[in-house]
């Protein structure tokens, strides 16, 4: 902070302050608030825990988030984290592309799923309605 006086002979003493903007806290808050996102972010992933297998194939690009359902090793079926059979499924879907009929839809199969499991859920979608299914995979490496 720089102070400057004025010393004038003109008898009167007046003082002025020159102040400018101390952005040290502001960094440091900032840095701390950096810190915790880059702590949390992966634990905000949301789903069921599968094994998936690794592709090559480029990310599909939306403007939404997805609807992910998740198939497990033993078959069972899951509408983000909340277990479904297969018959209710198909309502389900419906009811969520009411509103918007391009929403998408992703499907994320365990590595050591029956690959009868994963298209009985992709036969459920398309019966739905559903005509761009989208295939959670994990990347190489």
């Amino acid at each position: 902070m720089a102070m400057s006086m004025n010393m004038s002979g003109s008898g009167s003493d007046r003082v002025s302050t020159m102040s400018e903007i101390n952005v040290t806290p502001l960094v440091d808050v900032m840095l701390v608030l950096l810190v915790i996102f880059m702590v949390t972010a992966p634990l905000l992933t949301q789903g069921v825990e599968v094994n998936l297998p690794d592709s090559e194939a480029n990310a599909m690009s939306t403007d939404h988030e997805p609807l992910v359902i998740s198939v497990t090793a033993n078959g069972a079926t899951f509408i983000e984290e909340r277990a479904v059979n297969i018959t209710e499924m198909v309502d389900k879907i419906r009811g969520i592309r009411a509103n918007n009929p391009n929403f998408p839809v992703y499907v994320r199969g365990d590595r050591n799923a029956a690959y009868g499991s994963i298209m009985t859920v992709m036969t459920q979608l398309q019966m739905a309605g559903v005509d761009r299914v989208g295939l959670i995979t994990e990347p190489p490496g």
